[in-house]
């Protein structure tokens, strides 16, 4: 089942590692208030997303409804990440946006 999901959950980790990475990296802004939605959407959209990777790889009968969630949770993050100029937080937009992407893909199958 996995092999079929393969995309998605590759996806779903490389949004994990930016998330995580976005979210230490707006921690050591100078303006870390400015961050703290950035932040907050990192962790979540983090948590979710290898939630969905998860639920995937062990062939849940709730990864669609994991995977639509997480597309939305990615969505948010990726257009918050994107208003801001810093290096990782564009990574991170970029990340969330693909991995939104796949999961919406990944729901409608």
């Amino acid at each position: 089942m996995h092999e079929k999901y393969a995309s998605c959950i590759q996806a779903c980790h490389a949004c994990v590692a930016e998330c995580n990475h976005c979210a230490m990296a707006c921690l050591q802004e100078d303006n870390v208030k400015m961050m703290a939605r950035c932040i907050a959407l990192d962790v979540d959209c983090a948590e979710i997303c290898a939630l969905a990777a998860a639920a995937m790889a062990r062939g849940s009968e709730n990864a669609r409804r994991i995977c639509a969630a997480c597309a939305d949770v990615c969505q948010a993050c990726g257009d918050e990440c994107g208003k801001h100029r810093h290096d990782h937080c564009q990574r991170c937009a970029a990340a969330c946006r693909r991995c939104a992407e796949e999961c919406r893909r990944m729901a409608t199958a």
